[in-house]
């Protein structure tokens, strides 16, 4: 299992390896065909920063090469903000005295005729977490209501059991998001103070368990703002790197959510600017050209106007984050705020005016449709 690589790690010796990392290690890092988790360190340290553009441009073109002038558009479709875990980062805490809501069968429905008319293919449901309110049987029952409408359905929800993800994949289940949050483990405890979720080997067990279910694709990723970005994301990489070795069929992406406003937030710990999380994404690029990064409406439009030029992507639109946003109840609670609130159809706009086409499904899916 991961845990027993991620056990022979110490956090402060990586992060002090990364910080140590000089302009002669970037270079080398640059100037090879393939890098390895020490050119990935060299590649996000603070001597890469005067490297940004050369990056940019490599960045670049690997995206190019590797998946065309395409932007893959997705939507979030909240079901429920019940949720058992006491976290201090997020609106659907359980001591955040707010208005519950979980959506039934219609108002689900309700949700996807909406999003259907948008144009999306792909959505995303997501859920707080709450066992016995939106377990396995909610889930599937969820699953089964939607197939007929979209190509690809994710899930964003609590960490399940193995043969839990066995039996959503026969509904058809394509893939899951599970955030570690982020991988200090000693700090871990201080953001998840109760509930399921403030186990943390648990949570970290999760990506093998997927796998293990033969789930299509896996997405990682950590909450930038909790933890040092640099040294969490060389542990998410870490993470991939051993993925990618032992279930080498699944397909994997990565999302960068960075700490947003909510009710009941901390203030963020550890701020990346704008031009840092460039860095961090095209360092992720040059490193794994396979790998899907995605970006949220938790950024804004300039940002995500440029970032799929130079290596992002999926991106989501017109979302919102809450149960029942699109129509069924527009003003409950958002687990956090957007920061990018364009339509689908000016977003869509923004990527073709730049030479891409949007892709409503998933890539794979989408090259067999092009070839009947």
């Amino acid at each position: 299992m991961f845990r027993e690589v991620f056990e022979t790690y110490n956090w402060d010796e990586v992060q002090s390896g990364i910080y140590a990392k000089t302009a002669a290690d970037v270079e080398r890092a640059l100037n090879k065909s393939k890098r390895d988790l020490e050119d990935f360190k060299a590649l996000i340290s603070p001597a890469a920063a005067p490297y940004l553009e050369q990056m940019a441009q490599i960045s670049h073109r690997i995206t190019q090469k590797r998946f065309g002038k395409t932007v893959q558009l997705y939507a979030p479709l909240y079901l429920s903000n019940e949720c058992q875990n006491i976290c201090n980062y997020c609106g659907f805490s359980f001591d955040n005295k707010i208005r519950r809501k979980t959506l039934s069968g219609v108002e689900i429905l309700q949700e996807a005729d909406y999003l259907k008319k948008q144009g999306f293919e792909h959505v995303l449901l997501v859920t707080g977490e709450a066992t016995k309110t939106v377990g396995v049987d909610y889930l599937r029952d969820a699953i089964r209501l939607l197939r007929p409408h979209f190509a690809n359905i994710s899930i964003e929800v609590q960490p399940l059991e193995e043969d839990e993800y066995k039996t959503l994949a026969a509904e058809g289940l394509y893939a899951v998001l599970v955030y570690q949050e982020t991988y200090h483990k000693e700090n871990y405890k201080l953001y998840h103070l109760k509930g399921k979720k403030s186990n943390f080997d648990y949570r970290l067990d999760t990506p093998d368990r997927l796998g293990n279910a033969g789930i299509h694709k896996i997405g990682l990723g950590v909450l930038i703002g909790l933890e040092d970005w640099r040294a969490d994301n060389f542990f998410t990489a870490l993470h991939v790197n051993y993925l990618e070795k032992h279930f080498w069929k699944t397909k994997y992406s990565i999302s960068f959510p960075r700490l947003r406003p909510a009710s009941g937030l901390i203030e963020p710990k550890s701020v990346i600017t704008d031009k840092e999380l460039v860095q961090l994404i095209c360092a992720w690029r040059i490193f794994n050209e396979e790998i899907e990064l995605s970006i949220s409406t938790r950024e804004n439009e300039f940002f995500r106007d440029h970032i799929i030029q130079l290596g992002a992507t999926s991106i989501s639109a017109g979302s919102k984050t809450n149960p029942g946003g699109y129509t069924v109840e527009p003003e409950s609670l958002e687990q956090f705020e957007i920061d990018d609130s364009r339509s689908v159809a000016e977003v869509k706009q923004m990527i073709e005016k730049k030479g891409y086409k949007a892709v409503w499904k998933d890539w794979e899916q989408f090259t067999e449709v092009e070839k009947v």
